[in-house]
């Protein structure tokens, strides 16, 4: 299976700068299975998307082709091949 994952620049700085990753061969088909391969491929960028618990951290938003995953299993969301994973941290501040 091949997803392509998008990330903003404050994420890309974790992947060496890279903004747009195709990710091959995720074995199995949900998100937490997409995050687990990311993390072994990129330990920094894997902590700054999941906490301790390995949960979604709370100010990360993840959409899979355009659906917000927290409204669709979280984890547990289906990716498709083909699929493209935006991964956009919350921007917060005054």
């Amino acid at each position: 299976m091949s997803v392509e994952v998008v990330l903003p620049g404050s994420l890309a700085d974790l992947t060496g700068g890279v903004k747009h990753l195709h990710v091959v061969g995720v074995p199995g088909g949900t998100l937490g299975d997409l995050l687990d391969l990311l993390a072994a491929q990129h330990p920094l960028l894997g902590r700054r998307i999941r906490d301790e618990t390995g949960s979604l951290r709370r100010f990360v938003n993840v959409y899979v082709d355009g659906e917000d995953v927290r409204y669709d299993g979280t984890l547990a969301a289906a990716v498709r091949n083909g699929a493209v994973v935006q991964i956009l941290p919350s921007v917060a501040g005054g």
